[in-house]
């Protein structure tokens, strides 16, 4: 997988290039929008990561001009934002998904091996779907076959990760970072509360949990 990296923050942009490289990827990088404009606009690449503030033009300028030009390659965008109206405004400019900072590198690394796998349709995605249950990103709404299911932020918030990462291992560190901010364990069991919680709220009762624990590593979803 080819990746186009437009990061300004070093740090963040060593962390980055490092993890997709311990991986057997080959990664671009570089630092502003006008340069980042430019590089997007050449393609080549199977995704992109791209910072919503940069120097020169700012990631939602980017990404509606890529898309006014007809360059479809899907964009994560990298954002220190998490209310629901920056994510619709990247969501609307063309964007495909958002990660905010600070992230696991295992969850960068899965999303963006995701959207590189996906079909390139040229339409921002904001649905998620696992088997009969989908999530509105825009409209905050979560649906199981149909019926309406009211969950917390917090659960929200989790269930959006696993389907994120269906069928793949979410971790308990990852989670605990994700969701709750957390870079430490803080020696609770929040995480096993919430996802029992939202079990609850999903399943029903009704035949087997959609959300599997993998015992000793974390928990995954599969529809």
């Amino acid at each position: 997988m080819k990746v186009l990296v437009v990061e300004d923050d070093d740090d963040t942009a060593a962390f980055v290039i490092e993890g997709l490289e311990a991986r057997d990827h080959e990664v671009e990088w570089v630092s502003d929008g006008d340069k980042g404009l430019s590089r997007c606009l050449a393609g080549g690449f199977d995704v992109i990561a791209l910072d919503r503030m940069l120097p020169g033009k700012d990631g939602l300028e980017i990404v509606a001009t890529i898309r006014a030009c007809d360059v479809a390659t899907p964009v994560l965008f990298l954002t220190n934002v998490s209310g629901l109206e920056d994510r619709v405004e990247g969501l609307q400019a063309g964007g495909d998904d958002y990660l905010v900072k600070p992230f696991a590198i295992e969850e960068l690394v899965a999303r963006l091996v995701a959207l590189a796998r996906r079909p390139t349709l040229g339409v921002p995605t904001t649905v998620l779907r696992a088997g009969d249950l989908e999530m509105d990103l825009v409209g905050r709404g979560v649906k199981r076959a149909g019926e309406t299911i009211e969950l917390p932020p917090r659960e929200f918030e989790l269930l959006e990760v696993l389907l994120r990462m269906e069928g793949r291992v979410a971790t308990r560190k990852m989670l605990l970072e994700r969701v709750w901010k957390f870079h430490f364990d803080p020696q609770t069991n929040i995480v096993e509360t919430h996802l029992s919680r939202l079990r609850a709220h999903i399943d029903r009762g009704e035949g087997p949990s959609l959300i599997r624990t993998i015992r000793g590593i974390g928990y995954c979803l599969r529809g």
